[in-house]
């Protein structure tokens, strides 16, 4: 909406243009008459609308034509002033001032005119007759008021629906000659239908017409309240009404009733209470509010964006499979402007058997957009309505800021629920299968995948101590010469070779070395394609006896070439690392040197003792009660865990 109103008073001399605005202002008739009244400022606070409202005169005797044309761009309404005892200042409204204003004023930004009879007290007629077929003949015309500066009829009337044309026009929602919304309107209010039809029925309930009321107007309709509009819709629309509930066309239909009985601003609360600006685009306050993100900080969805997901989620599975199909993926999108996942979402997230986004495929897409671009997901959010259904401020209140990661290197700990994990190798080392795998498909899975929807990015969840996170893998394309901040920033990296490439190796080893040989970020080396035949690397030193020197957990034998899905292991290590990379100096390689070792080989002595020891206890007493026997086996059941 706009932060102020500009209205200007056109018209012949001695029309009565400087009275009407003295009669607003001193609300009495002036003795004394002005040749023009001086630029008014109406406050907010004692207009109807509560915006501040400029009033100007235009005097032929006092301006010249070129003070008249910036007047007449600088407009947001005008005011076309005739007397209706004087035919001739109406004649001049078509064949003058009309033409003039089009002339000045952009086609597709035509300000809005207002007729304005006034001198009403002089005759006993009124001068509708001869002005309705001027209204009907150009559309820019709101309304006409007849109006008396010398008794102050209508005047202060005149200026509510100057400003009424202005923060509520008629022009974008509505086409007199069809008599039916415009298409614009129609697409617009088809959105908050939807967004408003909370179990996706088509049909707005009871619920979900109070629910719509109260977000819009701030109060519920009473029960014979709403009896009495699905009535009229009945009235006058067979298929308005469905199971006591309002259609989209009912819908439509009252709004374009609101229209034509001159209550659009009824409409215009609605667009806006849902985002919509003039020109019935989303405005950017709406899409995209502002959400302040530090330095080394990321964003995650909290746990009522999740709910409202899971939500809209629920609303288009309608078939209750927990995944949506082509059909639910679009209908779910019917409340954007465009499609917003391409094919390559479905190599992205988890899938069923016919390549369908699982639920949790669904909430990992969600948790990737969040993290990679927050602003987008804002979008998104805003599309589907969070903010109004959620009754929150913005879409920024679904979102978290995690804290800086130095902090969490502090402490120790970290609070977040998403990490992220770099992928390098040489070109056809297997980073893209190891992608893959992630998501459940094995070799011969991907090789039905189309080139042109290929991800570099995978995300799926894993459960580190019982906690569910979600690990973000991002194939990082190989150059060595050159890696970005954004393929240095993230939780953990993978170094990946081919096992049986010679030279497929020495490119990890150099990204190390340059790289990541100095860096906080935990490394692991991935040692892929584990079911072909191991090929000496074609490097000065060998990958175990490179990780060894460095430091590193020894390399990790993987294959995607399985019958069935690929083994997870791996990704709940890659995640557990990334979440506690101040321990990633434990290497977990058997070379009985590094500290993490010698702990282990000790707890292990200590534990075969305890075993010792009991076993003697067994032999000596040979006791045979299940309350001896129970906890023991228990206890070698932990031993086996921990070994």
């Amino acid at each position: 909406m706009r932060k102020d109103v500009r209205i200007l008073l056109v018209g012949e001399p001695k029309v009565g243009k400087t009275s009407l605005i003295m009669s607003l202002v001193s609300e009495e008739f002036p003795d004394e008459v002005p040749r023009r009244a001086e630029e008014i400022t109406i406050p907010a606070d004692v207009t109807p609308e509560r915006v501040p409202t400029h009033i100007v005169d235009y005097s032929e005797a006092e301006q010249s034509d070129e003070q008249l044309y910036q007047e007449i761009s600088k407009a947001n309404v005008i005011c076309i002033v005739y007397a209706v005892n004087n035919k001739k200042s109406i004649e001049k409204v078509t064949s003058h001032w009309i033409p003039l204003i089009n002339d000045r004023t952009d086609k597709d930004s035509r300000v809005p005119l207002i007729l304005v009879g006034n001198k009403s007290d002089l005759v006993e007629h009124s001068s509708m007759e001869t002005i309705l077929p001027i209204m009907n003949q150009y559309q820019d015309i709101e309304t006409c008021v007849e109006c008396s500066a010398k008794n102050l009829k209508n005047i202060s009337e005149l200026f509510y629906y100057a400003q009424k044309a202005v923060l509520h026009p008629t022009g974008p929602l509505y086409c007199p000659e069809e008599k039916e919304l415009k298409t614009s309107c129609i697409k617009s209010l088809t959105r908050i239908f939807k967004v408003s039809d909370l179990d996706n029925d088509g049909i707005l309930n009871d619920n979900e017409l109070n629910f719509f009321q109260r977000t819009c107007f701030n109060m519920p309709l009473a029960p014979q309240a709403l009896e009495d509009v699905k009535n009229v819709v009945r009235r006058n629309m067979g298929d308005g009404v469905q199971d006591n509930g309002l259609t989209l066309k009912g819908f439509l239909f009252l709004h374009t009733l609101f229209i034509q009985r001159g209550r659009h601003e009824t409409t215009w609360t609605v667009l806006r209470r849902f985002g919509y600006d003039d020109d019935l685009e989303l405005t950017q306050e709406y899409l995209f509010p502002m959400i302040k993100i530090p330095p080394d900080c990321t964003t995650e969805l909290n746990h009522n964006a999740y709910l409202f997901l899971q939500s809209v989620f629920d609303k288009h599975d309608k078939d209750r499979d927990c995944a949506l199909s082509p059909e639910e993926v679009k209908d779910l999108f019917k409340v954007f402007p465009y499609m917003p996942w391409g094919p390559d979402v479905n190599n992205t997230v988890c899938t069923n058997d016919q390549g369908w986004i699982t639920y949790q495929g669904y909430l990992s897409q969600w948790t990737l957009t969040t993290y990679l671009d927050v602003q987008r997901s804002l979008e998104y959010l805003g599309y589907l309505g969070y903010s109004i259904i959620y009754e929150q401020e913005s879409q920024a209140a679904a979102m978290t800021v995690t804290r800086n990661k130095r902090i969490d290197l502090q402490k120790k700990q970290t609070q977040r629920s998403v990490f992220r994990c770099n992928i390098l190798g040489a070109r056809g080392s297997g980073k893209t299968g190891f992608l893959q795998a992630f998501l459940g498909k094995n070799l011969q899975h991907q090789r039905r995948i189309r080139e042109d929807h290929k991800s570099l990015y995978a995300i799926s969840t894993t459960y580190v101590y019982g906690q569910e996170k979600y690990l973000l893998l991002h194939e990082v394309m190989p150059d060595f010469d050159f890696l970005s901040e954004e393929d240095l920033a993230c939780d953990v990296v993978c170094l990946v070779y081919d096992i049986n490439s010679p030279d497929s190796f020495e490119y990890c080893a150099k990204v190390y070395k340059q790289y990541f040989i100095d860096s906080k970020t935990p490394c692991v080396v991935i040692a892929a394609k584990s079911d072909l035949h191991e090929i000496r690397q074609h490097y000065s030193l060998s990958p175990h006896e490179f990780c060894r020197k460095h430091k590193l957990h020894p390399p990790q034998p993987f294959t995607c070439n399985t019958t069935d899905a690929p083994n997870k292991d791996i990704y709940t290590r890659l995640t557990t690392m990334a979440m506690y990379p101040h321990a990633r100096h434990r290497c977990m390689c058997p070379c009985n040197r590094c500290t993490y070792c010698l702990c282990q080989k000790l707890l292990k002595l200590e534990l075969l003792r305890n075993i010792k020891a009991q076993l003697r206890r067994v032999v000596f007493n040979r006791c045979s009660h299940a309350c001896f026997w129970l906890p023991f086996f228990l206890f070698l059941l932990h031993v086996v865990t921990l070994c």
